[in-house]
């Protein structure tokens, strides 16, 4: 395996770790911590930010406010759309989870030192950059 095959397998198992350790029930949590961030938004605002389908953020929303963590309320600006907003249930819960990754990205980072941080920090931006300019000039 060469450098680059090397390096592509490693931001792969890292991007899955991330996953597995921070972001518990997928979906769920990602929408919890969106609305933790947000406040409120919209079902179609959430379905967007998320990246899925209608559907699957019909049943994804059904499942938080089943479970208590998050409420719907008329929009105040639009009758036709709900906010959908944590409930102090689910707001407690992102506060938990908040600690909880704190503590884990310290963990996770802790084998570097805060030079190693910051050159790693430059080198991804650098590939992020150069990966989105391309992007951008190239057809869809």
């Amino acid at each position: 395996m060469d450098t680059e095959e090397k390096l592509l397998a490693m931001l792969r198992v890292l991007g899955h770790a991330d996953r597995l350790h921070f972001d518990g029930r997928g979906g769920q949590s990602r929408a919890l911590k969106l609305l933790r961030e947000d406040v409120a938004m919209t079902q179609r605002e959430l379905t967007e930010r998320l990246g899925i389908q209608p559907g699957s953020a019909s049943e994804l929303v059904g499942k938080l406010e089943r479970a208590g963590l998050i409420v719907r309320t008329p929009s105040e600006t639009d009758r036709r759309t709900a906010d959908i907003r944590l409930t102090q249930a689910g707001a407690a819960s992102q506060a938990e989870r908040a600690g909880a990754e704190k503590s884990g990205t310290e963990e996770l980072f802790s084998a570097l030192t805060g030079e190693e941080r910051k050159a790693l920090l430059e080198l991804l931006e650098k590939l992020y950059r150069s990966w989105s300019e391309r992007a951008d000039r190239e057809p869809t």
